[in-house]
């Protein structure tokens, strides 16, 4: 365990916070600081444009970017299955230490413990994340209004899709990746330099459709979004439509909704699709005073429909 630690994870993720080793890092804030965790047990390890070490870092690093909160500290923890490959491991870790340095955070903390073989699939990871809130940046449901904007970052459905096709072995020759990215570098340059976004989510488990309707129910009104306004790739729509999927309840790793001031969407869109991560940054609809707490989608035919909340998981172990 000791040459492990010293071996591997410190040679990879050192930094001064790190190497002490002790049982608690010690930070030093003076302003409002969020804090998230989450746990990854994805399967297969590896897909498509990414990892479980990469989603790991991401998944927390977007939780804290969606509250308004710059990241900057990371807790990660490893439940090991007895006999896993050492390289396997070394390749988790590689892949960890690089997506930190490209969002700019630091692992400070950790913990590794090793089970029986057949008590866990392979390896699970746990991080947590502290992050600085951004001063005069409230990030809130209540903050939503009628008439506000609904602004999706990019395409959707990318990551479950990847996921199960390398799941399942399927072959689609769709060129389809995994959209898990970081989303801080994206996100936080652009809320420091507008005033008008009220809310973000990043729309994982359950996809843009699940994720909507959180934000309806939470602010108590309605939601309608355009059909033809929702970014989504053809080797995406394709391979959904092969697999009888909807791609609204897909889950993705690598963009964010934000609900926004009517006036502020034309700029906030300009700003987001000048990074990479945003090229494809689109207003999808509008916040609506009826009907409360649901959302309706204006299909391209010209008729409307219900997006009701996903109730059953299609794609187990997405993350």
């Amino acid at each position: 365990m000791h040459q492990l630690i010293q071996g591997l994870f410190l040679a990879k993720l050192h930094n001064p916070i790190l190497k002490e080793l002790a049982d608690s890092a010690l930070l030093n804030f003076k302003e409002k600081i969020a804090f998230t965790t989450d746990s990854f047990v994805v399967s297969p390890l590896k897909f498509p444009g990414g990892d479980i070490g990469k989603l790991a870092v991401c998944g927390t690093v977007n939780d804290l970017s969606v509250a308004g909160a710059v990241p900057q500290y990371l807790s990660l923890a490893f439940i090991i299955e007895e006999g896993l490959d050492y390289n396997i491991l070394e390749e988790i870790v590689n892949s960890i230490a690089q997506t930190v340095k490209k969002a700019k955070v630091s692992i400070v903390s950790g913990d590794l413990k090793v089970v029986e073989k057949g008590a866990c699939d392979k390896i699970y990871i746990n991080t947590s994340g502290i992050g600085r809130c951004l001063a005069g940046k409230s990030l809130s449901l209540k903050n939503i209004r009628v008439e506000d904007r609904v602004i999706i970052t990019g395409n959707m459905a990318q990551h479950g899709l990847a996921v199960l096709s390398k799941r399942k072995g399927m072959d689609l020759d769709l060129g389809i990746k995994s959209d898990v990215a970081a989303l801080n570098n994206l996100l936080i340059p652009v809320l420091r330099r507008t005033t008008g976004i009220k809310f973000m989510r990043d729309p994982t488990r359950g996809g843009v459709a699940t994720t909507l309707n959180e934000i309806a129910e939470g602010c108590g009104l309605g939601i309608e979004i355009d059909e033809g306004s929702l970014p989504i790739k053809a080797g995406a729509r394709v391979a959904a439509e092969l697999l009888g999927i909807e791609p609204l309840y897909i889950a993705n790793e690598g963009i964010a909704i934000i609900v926004a001031q009517k006036s502020a969407a034309g700029k906030i869109v300009r700003l987001l699709r000048k990074h990479p991560l945003g090229r494809n940054a689109n207003v999808i609809g509008s916040i609506a005073r009826k009907p409360k707490g649901r959302v309706i989608l204006n299909t391209k035919i010209g008729t409307r429909r219900f997006l009701d909340m996903l109730t059953s998981e299609p794609l187990p172990r997405i993350c």
